[in-house]
């Protein structure tokens, strides 16, 4: 039995295998290597908040992603998710989280996703290092 914190209702099993294969966002070349895919696959008011807990805009991270290319590929670096959980939000919007293994770097991610007649476009990304193993314990 899944925990609430990778719970998926059965019928959202299918919006899983689509999304689970997206993340980690702007590391996967089968959906989106150029700025112009980048664009497309994020909403006009995209923000997300990253590991250091600094927000960034959509306009800082498609002008840092063009610096950044060729970009880190999640698979040929060795990343590794795991742990991935799916609400639905609202109509045709869902939070997904997952764990990210980046060689030893640890992070819980969260992204917000929304389809479309013109796919998939995210609205909000938070990333934040995973400190200590136990979850549900207030840290001493």
């Amino acid at each position: 039995m899944a925990s609430v914190f990778t719970k998926v209702e059965p019928q959202l099993l299918s919006i899983l295998d689509e999304l689970r294969l997206r993340e980690p966002i702007f590391h996967n070349p089968e959906f989106g290597s150029t700025t112009a895919e980048f664009e497309h696959s994020t909403a006009p008011d995209y923000w997300e908040v990253g590991a250091s807990g600094r927000r960034y805009s959509r306009d800082f991270i498609l002008q840092e992603l063009t610096k950044s290319v060729p970009y880190v590929d999640a698979a040929g670096a060795g990343w590794e998710t795991s742990e991935f959980g799916l609400r639905c939000l609202g109509p045709e919007t869902y939070l997904l989280t997952y764990t990210l293994d980046q060689a030893g770097r640890r992070t819980r991610r969260s992204t917000i996703w929304r389809r479309s007649e013109d796919g998939w476009q995210i609205l909000y990304h938070q990333g934040t290092i995973i400190s200590a193993e136990e979850d549900d314990r207030i840290p001493t």
